[in-house]
Order: structure tokens, then C-alpha cells, then sequence
């Protein structure tokens, strides 16, 4: 058996090019004007989509759970 053929480094890289991280842009909730991550629930108003509201006291969402500052 032989070893397969070595790939350059420009080779490497230019396929590499295609693999880098991109940040995801929040928006803004329709109920409370807070951003929140897309398909995720609001932390203030527990605002997922249209129609559907979670609260999870536990975690702050959409309740009355107050956060720590500082």
C-alpha cells in the first residue's frame, strides 16, 4: 500500500475557508422590546412565536423570578 498523496497547505486552507464561525444577529420581542435569540423564549415576557408564551419561574422566564445584579 502507499500512502495517500499529501495536500498543500493552499489547498487546506481553501477548503477551510468555508468552516469559520458566523454570530447570529438577536431581535427584538414583539411584547416586551428586549432582543432575544431566534426560536428562543423571551426572558422578560416569555414570548416564543406567535400564539405560543412559556413561563418558567425557575429559570426567569416570563415570571416573576427577579435577577441578581451586580
Amino acid at each position: 500500500m502507499l500512502p495517500p498523496m499529501r495536500q498543500s497547505y493552499g489547498r487546506t486552507r481553501r477548503r477551510r475557508s468555508h468552516h469559520a464561525l458566523v454570530a447570529q444577529a438577536p431581535t427584538n420581542c414583539p411584547l416586551s422590546g428586549q432582543p432575544k435569540a431566534h426560536h428562543k423564549a423571551c426572558d422578560e415576557s416569555g414570548y416564543v412565536r406567535a400564539g405560543l408564551k412559556v413561563k418558567v419561574p425557575k429559570l426567569g422566564i416570563g415570571g416573576s423570578k427577579k435577577k441578581k445584579q451586580g
